[in-house]
């Protein structure tokens, strides 16, 4: 068994099960053993929520281990699954990426048996998981450097019901933002496999910046939320309390719309997340590092749009995103 990955408990037993998913070992490293919560309360939805995709985004493991202790007292049918880290090495190291071989969990989904620890994990996680669930939510937050509203988020989906569904799951909610993501870096990301599958994925992006007890206490409304209008706990949903506007919109993002560095420098936001620019406007300014005499750069926006996220004043390299923008569907 040693050589597979495999459950410590049965997550198919009625009521609390609390295991470990064990990831097997390979030349880079031993076996790892996830720690897994289990809630099962008959029929109803089955549900998988992860946190620790990436290990310097840790409001998702923090709301995770929330959900775990509220569950008992809250849930009153179907199967609810947590697996708050799913990649303790890279959260150990406070790393987007895993030390050991440098991979992006969130880019090597479904994984390799045989691969490095963190193909390893993906693996465990496709075969041994994901199978157990028809809903996802994996807590993600927008990285330390990135001011982005509390979101939840999908890509374009081929299947037009599933697209349907998966964006309703996410207003549900009720964050500041629902946005459509049309990314160019989509190969190998969890919610791809799930949606292959005809899963339900959302990811929710709980801001950026550091872990703050008021972002807390509205990413955890918003699960409650997005729990209620799954069925899985009874109670009246609500738009959680945020200093962005109370009432929750739904955009779509496109790759042009993510605005660049047009050289090294630093970086300096002139506008804020949430805010209505029009073309010209000014954005932000980069400035430079490697000659005091160099001219600052402004970067404007191209065309009305409403800015979803911005970097906090930081480093960046040439062809860097510094900003990204969305506008509401096209109907």
């Amino acid at each position: 068994m040693s050589g597979i990955p495999h459950l410590t408990v049965d997550l198919d037993a009625p009521g609390v099960s609390r295991g470990h998913l064990v990831v097997p070992g390979g030349v880079d490293r031993g076996e790892l053993s996830l720690p897994v919560f289990s809630l099962n309360k008959g029929e109803g939805p089955r549900l998988l929520v992860t946190g620790g995709n990436h290990g310097n985004e840790l409001e998702g493991p923090l709301v995770a281990r929330r959900l775990i202790e509220s569950l008992p007292e809250t849930q009153t049918c179907g199967t609810v699954i947590v697996l708050p880290v799913l990649n303790p090495l890279a959260v150990e190291a406070w790393s987007r990426n895993t030390p050991l071989d440098g991979l992006n969990l969130n880019r090597v989904f479904p994984g390799r048996a045989g691969g490095s620890v963190t193909e390893r994990i993906a693996d465990a996680v496709s075969r041994v998981l994901l199978p157990m669930a028809d809903t996802v939510f994996d807590l993600h937050s927008f990285e330390p450097t990135w001011d982005f509203p509390p979101a939840a988020t999908t890509h374009p989906i081929a299947d037009p019901d599933l697209m349907a569904r998966t964006v309703r799951m996410a207003e549900a909610f009720k964050l500041p933002l629902t946005l459509v993501w049309d990314y160019n870096d989509t190969a190998g990301m969890f919610d791809i496999v799930a949606q292959n599958q005809g899963k339900v994925f959302v990811c929710t992006e709980f801001g950026g910046g550091t872990v703050g007890a008021d972002n807390l206490a509205i990413y955890e409304a918003g699960v409650r939320n997005a729990l209620i209008a799954l069925g899985l706990i009874e109670g009246k949903a609500e738009y959680p309390t945020s200093r962005q506007p109370k009432s929750g919109q739904t955009l779509e993002t496109h790759p042009h719309d993510e605005l660049k560095s047009p050289a090294a420098g630093i970086f300096e936001p002139r506008c804020s997340v949430l805010d209505q620019v029009k073309d010209g406007d000014l954005i932000g300014i980069l400035h430079p590092m490697d000659s005091l005499s160099a001219v600052s750069i402004d970067i404007r926006a191209h065309g009305t749009s409403i800015v979803v996220a911005i970097r906090s004043g930081a480093h960046v390299h040439a062809n860097q995103g510094v900003a990204l923008v969305a506008r509401p569907p096209k109907n």
